[in-house]
């Protein structure tokens, strides 16, 4: 094998680090299975199982990795993240034993995590990272390329538009990169942070990506994602309580800090009855994944201003499907009333006139039991128990 991919602990999403934190923090025993998917395989270009030799490959170079010194400085700068949790981190290293990549009875690329959670969750982005960059290895040509720059560069005259258009006394329009998982590759991700940030310093700010962020001194963007919600459906609580006591379980680790809430777990009319005004005074806002945007916005300004809270206190951030134009159609429409901010991933690391894939590794089982996802997108529900999820229908009077 050549350079391995991953040549970094660090080229991963900033909540994969926060999640960790509060896990080993308060449920370091909880274990944790996940699957992988590819919801589009009639699109693919050729097999996925056809990269499975050269992914084995990348997983043990991932697990030879450790955090470096500089590495672990900059994560002691970062003011949530605690100096218990670095030493931690000086000491760990992914275990191979934890992931096993094969062939499913369907002939399809199959790949399951299964180990404490301390150490399954951390291989989501990596692996995600690793399938994209090797499956669109074998399609690259400097006529992809060409197409790829072509795309940036009208991103990057958006962006100088967008910036001249802004009026001075609205609150900021800001774009932060969410696209580590669906990235083209590392190179790309690097060249289109590089040239958008160059284009407009002033909207775009952030990467989910803490190398990324780190090297090119951009802000790290993350809170929580569904796995630390889900992870509470098999924890000692009633299950109608799971979404409050994972809430509360953050705000107990972060104590003011990462206060964007994510709302999709079992939908947002679910999410809105837990987030009562305790938790709608406490979190700075919430984050949007599935569903329709606009109606998801109504939805949370209806309920912020039931509570009595001024909205434009509120941080509302998009990062379902966005392109820079979905981004300032919606920012128009809210921000007269919230301070609305955008996370775009496949359309800015990997807008190459391929079809990108549309591959997950999510949370299937904790702690021996079912966990489910409800999304408000169809196609997004993820579960291995079709009982537990009617059951978690019920629970939350979800309708189908």
């Amino acid at each position: 094998m050549t350079q391995p991919i991953i040549r970094s602990l660090l080229d991963t999403d900033l909540y994969k680090f926060t999640m960790l934190q509060a896990i080993l923090h308060q449920f370091p025993q909880t274990y944790g299975v996940y699957h992988f998917r590819c919801r589009n395989l009639e699109e693919c270009t050729y097999p996925l199982r056809e990269i499975r030799e050269d992914l084995e490959q990348e997983l043990d170079a991932l697990c030879g990795l450790k955090f470096q010194p500089d590495e672990l400085d900059y994560l002691r700068s970062l003011r949530f993240i605690k100096n218990d949790f670095v030493d931690y981190l000086e000491l760990f290293q992914l275990k191979r034993r934890f992931i096993k990549v094969g062939i499913d009875e369907q002939n399809r690329l199959d790949i399951r995590v299964e180990g404490p959670m301390i150490q399954a969750m951390f291989f989501e982005i990596f692996v995600l990272a690793l399938v994209n960059e090797l499956y669109f290895r074998r399609l690259e040509t400097p006529e992809v390329l060409a197409e790829g720059e072509r795309r940036l560069q009208a991103k990057a005259d958006l962006l100088r538009r967008y910036e001249k258009e802004q009026k001075a006394e609205d609150p900021p329009f800001a774009v932060s990169d969410f696209g580590t998982r669906r990235r083209y590759n590392f190179a790309w991700q690097k060249h289109v942070l590089q040239v958008l940030h160059e284009a407009s310093p002033e909207i775009f700010r952030g990467t989910s990506n803490v190398l990324l962020a780190k090297d090119l001194n951009l802000v790290p963007i993350g809170t929580m994602a569904h796995e630390f919600l889900q992870a509470f459906q098999s924890l000692d609580f009633r299950l109608r309580d799971f979404q409050k006591a994972a809430l509360e379980s953050w705000v107990q680790e972060y104590r003011g800090d990462l206060g964007i809430a994510l709302t999709d777990v079992v939908g947002m009319d679910a999410f809105l009855e837990d987030f009562d005004l305790y938790f709608a005074k406490l979190f700075d806002g919430l984050r949007h994944d599935s569903g329709d945007p606009y109606v998801w916005g109504e939805k949370a300004y209806q309920h912020y201003t039931k509570l009595r809270i001024d909205t434009r206190t509120k941080t509302l951030t998009f990062s379902d499907g966005l392109d820079l134009e979905r981004a300032w159609a919606l920012y128009q429409h809210f921000k007269d009333r919230f301070k609305p901010t955008f996370g775009i991933g496949t359309n800015l690391t990997n807008d190459m006139g391929h079809i990108p894939l549309n591959i997950v590794l999510k949370l299937v089982e904790c702690n021996g039991q079912t966990v489910a996802k409800i999304s408000d997108s169809k196609g997004k529900t993820m579960t291995n128990d079709a009982v537990f999820l009617a059951y978690l229908k019920q629970v939350f009077h979800v309708s189908d």
